[in-house]
């Protein structure tokens, strides 16, 4: 399947009254390396923190926050029409207040009202304004008048305080705005309540205190399907081996693992809380039968065989504690194959072929190899459930494929533990 390509859009990015104004920069400057056409538009507070000649030369276009600028083009009216996608961030308290009762007291409010393309509200503040009743409740307002309210990252606030709250990642903000353009609907909020367990990453076995046995994965495709889930409700568990890329997904708690035996103990335990299990770690097959206490020498006869015995199957295992009840009944079980075509069969070949072995209810078949699947941005595949169908999976952002599979994955959930 070929790379489709980018087609350049329009972005207005309203900027909040916040100290993580400053983050937003790097924002734009995603949005106008990828060939898009950036508008900022952010309140007066907003200019407290970040000047307007910084939003000019980012954007490359003129900065105001009246709606008393510009009049003979009714620029409050021309920018929201004209948009593709608004992302606003932060989206501080008072903000996403405002936006709620539909106000237009400045130019970026005023413009939401003109907007019928996706909007993205990036939250930003303390936690405890975030965790107030009437915070929450302008953010079940903006969700259901069709915008998608991000959720904040924990860490570090302004001065000594941590917690939720916490701008989420700039690259993360990107990804999920680049999601709502390729696929507006993408992130709805259905799946709140609803448990999402996932594995991502590579698997390492030790030889040595130095060297290990592992693979080529990056932890992306695992972490985009995190990032996508939590957008749309659900409380995130990953238990990720080794990763490479962008950060940890926002609202998510990471369990690090090493090895292959750790990840399956990680996710038997955690199963039996979980509503969905999404394997998508590369787990390596094989581990040396013994590691070696210290640094194996090159020595002048050459290296000395390894013996290697096999690792757990940890999605077969995982079918099976269902079948026996040690996990529950209704949990949907998802599995990633990386396969490649042989003398036996094609790709899809070996991916059907896996699904019938292992017994889970949906699995992603994935063709790698150079330049493909492992470590890559993007990704396609095939989507093989239980029941017999097959969907192919068009090439397009591992964020893009995530929102196809969680499609799936929520059709199978009962609805007593969804939205």
């Amino acid at each position: 399947m070929t790379k489709p390509t980018k087609t350049r859009r329009r972005i207005l990015i309203g900027v909040g009254g916040g100290i993580a104004a400053y983050k937003v920069c790097s924002v734009i400057r995603h949005f106008t390396e990828a060939g898009h056409e950036v508008r900022v538009v952010p309140t007066p507070a907003a200019l407290e923190f970040v000047g307007k000649a910084t939003f000019e030369a980012l954007s490359g276009h003129p900065v105001t926050t009246s709606v008393f600028d510009d009049v003979d083009e009714v620029a409050h009216v021309r920018l929201g029409q004209g948009a593709d996608l608004v992302v606003i961030a932060p989206a501080t308290a008072d903000l996403m207040a405002r936006a709620a009762q539909g106000r237009a007291d400045d130019l970026l409010t005023a413009s939401l009202l003109t907007v019928r393309c996706p909007v993205l509200f990036v939250p930003a503040m303390h936690t405890e304004m975030w965790e107030h009743p009437a915070t929450q409740a302008n953010v079940a307002t903006l969700r259901s008048h069709g915008a998608t309210v991000m959720t904040p990252a924990s860490g570090r606030l302004t001065g000594t305080d941590s917690g939720r709250g916490r701008l989420p990642d700039p690259q993360e903000i990107a990804l999920i705005g680049e999601l709502l353009l390729d696929r507006p609907d993408s992130l709805p909020y259905d799946l709140a309540g609803v448990r999402v367990l996932i594995s991502a990453g590579g698997t390492r076995e030790p030889l040595d205190p130095v060297r290990y046995l592992g693979n080529h994965s990056s932890g992306k495709q695992g972490f985009a399907l995190a990032r996508a889930a939590a957008q749309r409700g659900a409380s995130v568990t990953v238990v990720a081996g080794s990763t490479a890329g962008p950060g940890d997904p926002a609202g998510v708690e990471i369990v690090r693992i090493a090895t292959a035996r750790e990840l399956a103990e990680e996710m038997t335990t955690r199963a039996a809380h979980a509503d969905v299990v999404i394997m998508a770690a590369a787990v390596a097959d094989f581990r040396p039968v013994s590691v070696a206490d210290a640094k194996i020498k090159k020595g002048d006869a050459g290296p000395a065989p390894i013996e290697l015995t096999t690792n757990p199957d940890i999605l077969r295992g995982l079918v099976e504690a269902r079948d026996e009840g040690r996990i529950p009944g209704e949990t949907v079980i998802v599995g990633f194959a990386a396969e490649t075509g042989d003398e036996t069969g094609g790709v899809l070949d070996h991916g059907r072929a896996k699904l019938k072995r292992k017994g889970c209810d949906l699995l992603v078949v994935n063709a790698v190899g150079e330049g493909k699947a492992f470590g890559t941005e993007d990704n396609t595949g095939w989507l093989l459930s239980a029941e017999g169908a097959e969907t192919a999976l068009p090439y397009g952002s591992k964020t893009l494929m995530s929102s196809r599979i969680l499609d799936e994955v929520r059709r199978l959930v009962p609805d007593s533990r969804g939205a």
